[in-house]
């Protein structure tokens, strides 16, 4: 009994709207490595551990994260948020199947905590209303490094 209940409030505190925070954030919260026991990998060099797992489907993954990531950028833009200069970051984006964004955890490197707070309540209204692009069976999880150029 205590495993069930313990398991449902796991699942719970994890399923409660979108989240935007840094990577160490999420370690603070006790998000951050277990949620990656509730998402599968989107892709993966094993493809018994991936959820997109042909050509094509890796292919309209791949094309669905770029466009994310790009419209992103231009959100940024547009709320007159600018990169003084080229910023890398290293993110993991955790979906539902129907590819709404439940979790983004991001890591800078040196970056401003005004800047970073900043970015921070930009995305939290990015992923409140954007979706992913694909949709997929189960939960879902993408990550990489994500280089931000300097703004002109």
């Amino acid at each position: 009994m205590k495993t069930l209940l313990f398991s449902f409030l796991f699942i719970s505190a994890f399923s409660y709207g979108q989240k935007a925070m840094s990577f160490s954030e999420a370690k603070e919260k006790g998000i951050f490595p277990k949620v990656d026991s509730i998402y599968k990998s989107a892709v993966h060099d094993d493809s018994s551990k991936a959820v997109f797992k042909t050509d094509e489907e890796i292919e309209k993954h791949i094309e669905a994260y770029q466009k994310f990531l790009q419209e992103f950028g231009a959100f940024l833009f547009e709320n007159n948020f600018k990169w003084v200069e080229q910023t890398r970051c290293f993110n993991r984006i955790y979906m539902s199947p129907d590819g709404t964004i439940d979790y983004f955890l991001y890591q800078f490197k040196g970056l401003d905590p005004e800047k970073e707070k900043e970015f921070n309540r930009l995305l939290a209204l990015y992923i409140k209303d954007h979706k992913f692009g694909v949709i997929s069976p189960v939960r879902f999880a993408q990550c990489s490094p994500v280089t931000y150029p300097k703004s002109e």
